[in-house]
């Protein structure tokens, strides 16, 4: 393909090499900024001169955007989630929309696990206290937390992420109970002891409840101040998937109250806004939406958005395309 029927694509934010490189092999290409995202009024006037757009998950690929894009052929989304991507109006208008999936599976469930066990053993609030000179003497009561091996794992969303979380907890010989839309394999549920439960009866007998559910109109708070009274007054909540599909309001209600005893979170409502009053509270560990932030997993990331465009604007390779569910 010669350079002046190369396909044009804006990258809205830098990415790892891995991507980078790959894109400007096939395509001309411009990125954004290191440091910081576009913001929309730089992302409305710039966005329109492209035949693939590469955005991340903070960029409202909506109608508007849209409309002001009449070469706009693919929108590769720097993420497994599509849910800043109206597909609706992208599939009205003939533009592909693909994303990454399988590459964050692995990281993302580390990560879960990694709230679950800080959260449970109270390890950053240990941390804060000590740089805070209040340990003072070992004491059979101090600081105590909850033990995770023989606990009562819920997943809520079985899909890869979920397994993968799942998988990890055997080596806990934690009871794993879960809901989710579909079953999984009578074979996957006797090998892992796993048991399909209504959310309502999850969230009242497992110890650790872990989000692992899409985040879509339907599962907008789908833990909220009714589900929250629901749990365990000494159960522990984890979401690493979407804010969303948490009220934080009613969360920060329930963490103040003892009506649970405490959360791990990675994701957030208005990221990075926070609900009033979450970051003061003890009984809450506060990550910076860290899912899916390895080396290797960014990379991979990269690597994939790149190759979805590549693949819908020259033909080269395969593309993750996002479908429309019936």
């Amino acid at each position: 393909m010669s350079r002046s029927h190369r396909p044009r694509v804006l990258v809205t934010r830098e990415i790892p090499d891995e991507g980078l490189q790959l894109l400007q092999k096939h395509c001309d290409v411009s990125v954004g900024a290191r440091n910081r995202g576009m913001d929309r009024d730089e992302l409305l006037s710039r966005a329109p001169d492209y035949d693939g757009i590469l955005s991340m998950l903070t960029d409202a690929m909506d109608a508007p955007l849209m409309e002001r894009c009449p070469s706009l052929k693919v929108i590769s989304n720097y993420a497994v989630g599509v849910d800043n991507v109206d597909l609706k109006e992208a599939q009205r208008r003939g533009i592909a929309v693909t994303h990454t999936p399988d590459v964050l599976t692995d990281a993302t469930a580390d990560l879960a696990w990694a709230l679950l066990m800080d959260i449970a053993r109270r390890v950053t609030e240990g941390d804060r206290l000590n740089r805070a000179g209040g340990w003072k003497t070992w004491s059979p009561f101090f600081h105590l937390g909850r033990e995770v091996t023989g606990a009562t794992l819920g997943i809520v969303g079985m899909g890869r992420i979920g397994q993968a979380v799942a998988k990890r907890a055997r080596g806990f010989d934690m009871r794993l109970l879960y809901h989710s839309r579909s079953p999984l394999p009578a074979e996957r549920e006797q090998e892992w002891g796993a048991e399909r439960l209504p959310l309502e009866d999850l969230l009242q007998e497992a110890d650790f409840v872990s989000l692992h559910a899409p985040y879509t109109p339907k599962t907008h708070h789908l833990i909220g101040k009714r589900e929250l009274q629901l749990m365990k007054r000494d159960a522990y909540l984890i979401n690493t998937s979407r804010g969303g599909l948490v009220d934080e309001g009613a969360l920060v209600e329930a963490l103040r109250s003892g009506e649970i005893a405490g959360a791990g979170l990675d994701v957030y409502e208005r990221e990075p806004e926070m609900a009033e009053g979450l970051a003061q509270l003890e009984n809450v560990v506060l990550a910076p939406h860290l899912g899916s932030a390895t080396r290797e997993t960014r990379g991979r990331m990269a690597r994939v958005a790149a190759e979805n465009l590549v693949a819908e604007l020259v033909g080269v390779g395969r593309s993750r395309r996002v479908r429309l569910k019936s």
